[in-house]
């Protein structure tokens, strides 16, 4: 069975009847091939399933076939695989979706610079799937988004076409659950929500979902499962905004912050321990909550304790770059045309993925109160901010002196002994252990 090519029209193997033809196993096409996406595609085939992966993005497309791409090294092992045994279609044509027995939605749903939720690509591919839907199909969506979304971008519009949902087609929402580069989080390792429109919607959703999760949990509706991702980020977000802030309490009153959360966590029930940082990145705890906010807004109601946190975490950044000029001012220097070196750039140790990554922010304050700016990190070739332009990975940082290292991800395997010999180091990790110049945040 030859693969589909990024560029070509759509194969004759799609014209066929969908189900009954590939010796029982399924047709699963995933929609959106970003770091959630390739993760869940790469899951199904493992299964014994087929797969379609459906992109806009030719080059996304064309970095997954060059193998490009950043993965777990197991995944990249089964991407090899799956290629080669041609169990994953690459494709841009979204005619194929219709040949599906399943399609499953994994496509970002960030936020604006005005903590605003941008659904321009959710409502895409949503429009998409439902353009192409057919009867016996099963659309299950799995992008984070606001209770409701479900009904207003599937169920709605399938509705208007005249598919019955729960009948003709069947509609569950099941939100993804990816711990990019954190192999113990494996999609196949991981319980799954789902909540089905309809009780048989529900059935059938589990029928595919269950192939690739640990387990499977089922709640009463699409809404529920959807309130419940938020539940879960948010409940994140507002306990790593409270340990910045016992972080510095601790620092008020000279204590070990990391210290006394391993005591707290000696406690085997009442207590979860979470960590202080330089704040939060990727698709997850930065934007989530605001979905919830975005909604309550609408309603004219609110929720404060989420608003605080959101607001704390987004501050977190300014925080790390007034301690930077705190401690560049007891050692007599100012921040204006300080040699400063940020240290690791991606939102957590072990990945590739820049988005939302504080780094970002840090570097572009310092930048802007003079400071002359540079970044060393293994994953990352470029980084580029509105007041620094493009900056390129620093291979070797140990090799010059620099006035402030500011320590923002330890990536495992890296050595920093170098650090010792650095004149001043902010460690917003709390991780890097004693240094004879070196201050946590």
């Amino acid at each position: 069975m030859t693969p589909m090519s990024v560029h070509s029209e759509t194969p004759s193997r799609f014209a066929v009847a969908p189900s009954g033809a590939r010796h029982g196993e399924p047709l699963i096409a995933v929609v959106g091939l970003g770091y959630v996406g390739l993760p869940t595609a790469l899951s199904f085939t493992t299964s014994g399933a087929e797969v379609v992966g459906f992109d806009v993005s030719e080059s996304r497309l064309t970095a997954i076939k060059a193998k490009r791409v950043d993965l777990l090294p197991r995944d990249h092992t089964r991407l090899a695989a799956a290629l080669d045994s041609h169990r994953l279609t690459l494709t841009t044509e979204p005619s194929t979706l219709g040949a599906a027995d399943a399609v499953l939605i994994c496509v970002p749903t960030p936020v604006d610079a005005h903590q605003t939720p941008d659904l321009t690509a959710l409502a895409a591919a949503c429009a998409t799937v439902v353009e192409h839907a057919r009867p016996g199909q099963t659309l299950v969506l799995t992008s984070t988004t606001y209770p409701g979304c479900t009904a207003d971008l599937l169920v709605r519009p399938l509705q208007s076409r005249g598919l019955r949902v729960g009948r003709d087609v069947f509609v569950a929402f099941s939100p993804e659950r990816i711990d990019p580069g954190v192999v113990d989080h494996a999609p196949d390792r991981t319980p799954r929500v789902i909540g089905g429109v309809t009780d048989e919607c529900a059935r059938r959703a589990v029928e595919f979902v269950a192939r690739t999760a640990g387990s499977v949990h089922v709640v009463s509706s699409p809404e529920t499962a959807e309130m419940a991702k938020l539940v879960e980020n948010t409940f994140r977000a507002v306990n790593i905004a409270l340990a910045n802030e016992f972080a510095d309490a601790a620092r008020e009153v000279n204590v070990d912050v990391m210290e006394v959360i391993s005591a707290a966590a000696t406690k085997p029930y009442g207590f979860m321990p979470f960590y202080p940082g330089a704040g939060v990145g990727g698709h997850c705890i930065p934007c989530d909550p605001h979905y919830l906010l975005w909604q309550l807004r609408s309603r004219r109601t609110s929720s404060p304790v989420v608003e605080a946190a959101m607001t704390a975490i987004a501050e977190r950044p300014r925080d790390v770059v007034a301690r930077a000029r705190d401690v560049l001012a007891d050692a007599g220097r100012r921040l204006r045309g300080a040699k400063v070196l940020v240290l690791g750039v991606t939102y957590k140790p072990g990945v590739a993925d820049v988005r939302e990554s504080p780094a970002l922010a840090i570097i572009d304050m310092l930048a802007a109160e003079g400071a002359d700016v540079a970044f060393a990190d293994p994953h990352v070739e470029m980084v580029q901010t509105p007041t620094t332009g493009p900056l390129f990975h620093r291979s070797r940082p140990a090799e010059q002196t620099w006035d402030l290292v500011v320590v923002h991800t330890i990536h495992p395997g890296e050595d920093h002994g170098w650090l010792a010999e650095q004149p001043a180091v902010l460690d917003t990790t709390y991780r890097v252990g004693d240094l004879a110049h070196g201050v946590t945040l």
